[in-house]
């Protein structure tokens, strides 16, 4: 099978490898498997002002998941949350140019992406005030 440029220009220059503290308020961790190929893949976003401010991944997987992770990466950094959300596989697949047997790996990126913006959500959401019980009079 050969790989795009890009595929192997991210497989072997990785861009944002790491991670953020995973308990921090302003951090979403996702973590996403697939069984297919084994690949088990960790995507961080770290927001500030409903805008993604920066991103980190491990991957453990094939040259195509960890492509697919990269790619996202760069992808999320300077998005607002929302516009974040509408990052699909299939655009992953067609900057890649990913083969059919490896499509899997693009979607794994955008589980990861919404596992983590959902993560980040629930944590904001905790953060805020809860809503004071209304007086009732008698």
């Amino acid at each position: 099978m050969a790989y795009s440029e890009k595929v192997i220009d991210h497989y072997n220059n990785p861009r944002n490898v790491g991670s953020f503290q995973k308990d921090a308020d302003d951090v979403g961790t996702g973590v996403v498997g697939a069984p297919e190929c084994g690949d088990v893949m960790k995507l961080q976003i770290k927001v500030e002002n409903d805008t993604i401010v920066d991103a980190k991944f491990k991957t453990f997987g094939c040259g195509s998941a960890i492509a697919s992770s990269s790619l996202a990466t760069e992808w999320l950094k300077g998005k607002t949350l929302e516009d974040a959300q509408k990052i699909k596989n299939t655009d992953i697949v067609h900057e890649l140019n990913l083969p059919p047997v490896k499509i899997h790996c693009s979607v794994l990126a955008e589980d990861a992406i919404k596992a983590a913006l959902g993560d980040y959500q629930k944590k904001a959401g905790e953060k805020k005030p809860k809503p004071e019980a209304a007086a009732t009079s008698s």
